[in-house]
């Protein structure tokens, strides 16, 4: 198996997730092949930032230069992962990923897209049009929208300032450590208002998914009359294949 690095923190109780989701996908993967228990999983390292930290460090849209102290942070956690023996590593977060191109410089060691995997899982699922909900800079750029559009579904135009607040503020109060009591019925209304019928809403902060607890592992599911595709599942769907690969083949 190879090794996975999970750079988390941003914040934990997504990376707690990913780790679990990891593990309890190797190992149905090995008890459907008739592994006894206990079951193997993959090697993994976790290298953990500080939210609070980088949060303070993002920078300015358009701005390039201003997210440099920002890109840094991550660019060690990577190094940290890379020295550490990892054949791939993952970002447990949406929200970094619109610096991977900075981030990735001088680190050798592959990083797998949560952009591609989901726009891969959306495409999969015959959807034409997606809503991309998450952080205010994931809403902001245009990053999932460009790789969506090689997949062939078209994305949302940002929506207004004051809404892309809305939703950073209902991540800030609601998902932090978990999903609050009534994160779901807001997250379902702030749907209703901005989904137009047929729409896949990504659900593109990996604390999202965790308001709908039955389908944490699902990487596409229906609920309240919509239709979500959860980053988060695509993502370690895609990192177990990886890491497993050999075992695959074999």
């Amino acid at each position: 198996m190879k090794k996975i690095g999970i750079l988390g923190g941003v914040g934990w109780a997504s990376t707690v997730d990913y780790y679990r989701a990891i593990c309890e996908g190797a190992g149905r993967f090995f008890a459907e092949r008739g592994a006894t228990s206990p079951l193997p999983v993959p090697p993994i390292a976790i290298e953990s930032v500080v939210q609070a930290q980088t949060r303070a460090l993002r920078g300015r849209p358009g701005d390039e230069a201003s997210w440099a102290a920002f890109d840094a942070v991550f660019r060690e956690a990577m190094l940290t992962l890379e020295r550490a023996g990892c054949d791939f590593a993952l970002i447990a977060s949406n929200t970094p990923h619109a610096r991977l191109h900075a981030i990735r410089d001088g680190v050798m060691m592959p990083i797998l897209s949560i952009f591609d995997t989901t726009a891969k899982a959306t495409a999969a699922i015959g959807a034409t049009h997606a809503l991309v909900l998450g952080t205010a800079v994931t809403m902001q750029a245009r990053n999932y929208a460009s790789v969506l559009a090689e997949h062939g579904v078209s994305a949302n135009d940002p929506l207004p300032e004051e809404e892309i607040i809305g939703m950073q503020a209902m991540i800030d109060e609601d998902f932090h450590g978990g999903a609050a009591s009534g994160a779901q019925n807001r997250l379902l209304r702030f749907c209703a208002k901005h989904a137009r019928p047929g729409t896949a809403i990504l659900l593109a902060c990996t604390e999202l998914p965790l308001a709908f607890p039955d389908h944490i592992d699902d990487v596409s599911f229906e609920t309240g009359g919509f239709l979500f595709v959860n980053p988060s599942a695509a993502h370690v769907a895609a990192a177990l294949d990886l890491a497993l690969e050999e075992e695959r083949a074999g």
